[in-house]
Parts: structure tokens; sequence; C-alpha cells
């Protein structure tokens, strides 16, 4: 079997890899190479003054952890700058909060090759790379540039835009380009895909077959669709093994026998929160008789805290989260519990085992993990409602939630009560049909179709 070399942005130490606060991308990296084994490669997360040429090399079980620091510009211009005040809120179809600084632009390439420098000198010739996510789309045009011939994948964790608001990068072309140096790109969904195929046709003057060929920028390559699993046995054992935990019991104490509505998301605009709670305050006003009878749960731990836009979302959650309490509490219920810390996966998965309603509602999201892991955690028989909004990439999959416009909060609400009142034979139907395909398209299965279909894909010499 030849080596996998994983790499991307932000690579966490190896006792936290596999733990809620490495974030949903390195959760299922470390699922998906806990058994094969490789070398994951990428940011250590430090911020320094003077950067050592060396990276640093740790091992844990078949797992090599290779990392590099970055400095404080380069943490300001590349990561800061153009991937999260650029690329993700474009990405995220937030035009009115991308910004384009053409310093920011120059360091997030000058990282890509920093990581391409660093790379090469690790590399053996028979290693096959997987490149993940927006930060770093550049990596393989670099890499190529400095003689690699290795087969080169990546895959994009976040949404790929409509070709009407990609247009809006100035730098478009550059971008796609290098995006094109890989030998396969996968998508978390068909939209996605489509998305790109339409700027490769239309803006590109490319090639781009149904059959997954594309050719542009002098180059060919596969494109595809692998929407992302989770490690749904792990999540299903988590849940039975919580439900009698310390955390789980205090909650259901805590709730004297109300309905839980839970939503576990990072603090982030795309995730509509601010809309998940108004929609809530709809529900209480809509439907009275839910009053006092229903708790909405958000655990939202905060990040990239140092970024403007994040610090004003977190304002406004606060806002109306008191404002909805204000309004509809009483001395003894509190409607909206909002708790901006994390919690680790098995504390999450005792919280959505004994919830009857998962609501997952973000403006835009490439896949969301959270959906597959509350549907994991049920218990098959007296299993609680995913309300889902219809712009997460798991709504292609999850077709036993109730699927949801996450702007409308007349919507929302009404959603909340057909969720709470739902028969519970129904309850069954709907989550046995999305455990059904969480388990068949799990981290594993989607970590396997992807490589199979790299190590098909013809690689130019």
């Amino acid at each position: 079997m030849k080596r996998l070399v994983i790499v991307s942005n932000r690579v966490p130490t190896p006792s936290k890899a596999g733990t809620a606060a490495a974030g949903g991308l390195a959760v299922a990296v470390h699922a998906a190479m806990r058994d094969r084994g490789g070398v994951w490669f990428g940011w250590s997360g430090n911020v320094v003054e003077d950067r050592e040429h060396q990276p640093k090399i740790a091992k844990a079980g078949k797992i090599t952890y290779a990392t590099i620091d970055l400095t404080q510009e380069e943490y300001e211009q590349y990561y800061n700058g153009f991937a999260n005040r650029t690329l993700w809120p474009l990405f995220h179809y937030r035009m009115d909060l991308t910004e384009f600084n053409r310093r920011n632009m120059a360091s997030y390439f000058e990282v890509n090759d920093l990581f391409a420098n660093t790379l090469v000198a690790l590399l053996k010739p028979d290693d096959v790379i997987w490149v993940h996510d927006y930060h770093l789309i550049p990596l393989a045009e670099l890499l190529r540039a400095k003689g690699c011939k290795h087969r080169i994948g990546f895959f994009l964790h976040i949404p790929w835009p409509a070709l009407e608001v990609l247009l809006a990068l100035p730098n478009h072309s550059a971008i796609v380009r290098a995006l094109c140096a890989y030998d396969q790109v996968g998508f978390q969904t068909k939209d996605d895909l489509y998305a790109f195929r339409q700027y490769i046709m239309r803006e590109a003057g490319g090639r781009a077959d149904h059959d997954g060929n594309v050719s542009a920028f002098n180059r060919n390559l596969r494109a595809e669709a692998f929407p992302i699993g989770i490690d749904a046995d792990r999540i299903a054992d988590y849940a039975r093994k919580s439900q009698h935990s310390r955390q789980t019991k205090r909650m259901l104490d805590s709730l004297r026998g109300r309905q839980l509505a839970v939503g576990v998301d990072r603090l982030d605009y795309s995730k509509g929160l601010v809309e998940r709670f108004q929609a809530f305050e709809q529900l209480l006003d809509s439907y009275p008789e839910h009053r006092g009878h229903v708790v909405l749960l958000q655990i939202a731990p905060p990040s990239r805290e140092d970024v403007p836009e994040y610090m004003e979302i977190r304002q406004q959650l606060e806002t109306t989260a008191g404002h909805v309490n204000g309004r509809y509490a009483e001395f003894d219920w509190v409607p909206i519990r909002y708790l901006n810390r994390g919690y680790g996966r098995q504390a999450l998965a005792g919280f959505f085992r004994i919830s009857s309603i998962g609501l997952v509602t973000p403006l835009r999201d490439g896949m969301n993990l959270v959906a597959k892991e509350y549907v994991a955690a049920q218990n098959p028989q007296d299993p609680g409602v995913l309300v889902l909004s219809r712009f997460a990439g798991a709504a292609r999959e999850l077709e036993g939630a109730i699927i949801v416009n996450p702007y409308n909060a007349e919507a929302i609400a009404d959603a909340l009560h057909q969720a709470l009142t739902i028969p519970l034979e129904e309850r069954r139907e709907r989550w046995s049909s999305m455990y059904q395909q969480v388990r068949k398209n799990d981290v594993v299965a989607w970590q396997q179709r992807y490589l199979d279909a790299l190590a098909d894909v013809a690689v130019a010499a």
C-alpha cells in the first residue's frame, strides 16, 4: 500500500486529533487515517517570531504528524486575511463580508509555497498526496513547479460557489487554474460539482464532461462529488454509553420532563444562529402551547475571535438570546440555553441522545457533520427528529429530516412544531432511513471511495 500524505491547513496535536476541539475537518481526517496511517502535514497552530526551517515531527499510532509554524504577519494575511476574510465569506455566499486585499492574496500564495517547499523534502517517490480545503488550493500547482510528479488529490470541505458569485473574486482565474493542477478534485455535493463545471465551460473555455473528466488550463483532471461521512459506529457507541453519564443525567434532571432541541455549531455567521434563535422565538409566539415545555440548547464554541465579523456575531447572538429569554422566561424555565464553549464528543453524543430535536440550520454549509452525528446518536426505539437547512450539503442525503429554509423564521417554527408532535412510528421511519445512509456512507467509506477514484486517474507524465 502506498503511503498516504494528507495536507491540511491546521494539524492538531496527536492528543487532540480525534476530539471535538479539533474541528470537523480534523476529526474526519483523523478517523480516515486512524487505521491506514500515513503522514499528516500542515500548520501547527503556533504563531512565532522566528520560524524553524525544519518541520516538527511527532508520531502517534500509525500517524506521523509533521507541522510548521507561521509568523504573525503570515497568520494575519494568509489565514485571517485571504483565507477567512476573502475565500470563506465568498464561498459561503456572503459577498457583503468579502474583503479583497492584494497583500493578503500574495501572502496566501507565499504561505502555500512555504508548505510546498517543506512538503517536498518529506515525500517519498510513491506517496499519494491528499490536500484538504480552501486554504491550500494553490498547493498542487506550486508542487508541480518544484518538479513533483506525485498523484495529488484535493477535497473541498466548504461549498463551491455559483459562477456569478465566484466571478466577484478578483483573482478567480488564478484560483481555478491552481485547482486544475490537481489530478482529482472532490466536492461535497453534486451542486458544488455543477457550479465548478459551469466555471470551467463558461469562463475558462474548458471541457467538463458528465463522466467527471475535465480539461482546462492545459491540464486534464477528474472532478466528482464525494459526500463526507462520520465515524457512525463510534458516535452511536458514545451515545449509548453517555446516556448514563453524569453530564447527561444532570441535563435530564435540569429539563424536568421538558423536551430538548439541541444545536451544536462553531460560532460563525454561516451557521444561521441568530436566525435560529429568532425562529425559536417565532415558535413560542405562534404555538404558545410549547411555552414552558421545550428548551433550546445551543452550544457554540468561539472561533477566529480576532476577526471582527466573529466578534459581531457573538454580540448579536448574546443580544438575541437575552431578548427571547427576557420576553418568555418564567422563574422555573428559560427557553434558550446558550453556551459559548465546547464539549467533548462523548458529552455531545449524550445530549443528542436525549434530545427531541436536532436543529441544524446553516445559511450555507458544505456538508455539516453535526447533522449526521445527531442521527447516529439517536435511540432507535425513541429517536428524535432532525430539522435541517436545505442549504447544508447533508440535506442531499438525509431525506428523513424535515428540510427548512433557514431564512424563513415562520417556516422553521412550523417545522419545530411538527417535530415536537410527530408520532413515534413516523419518527422511527424517518430516523431509520437516515441512519442507514449515515452508516453506509461513513468516514471510512468516504476515504476509500475518494482514494480508489484517485488511484484510477491517469496522471500526466
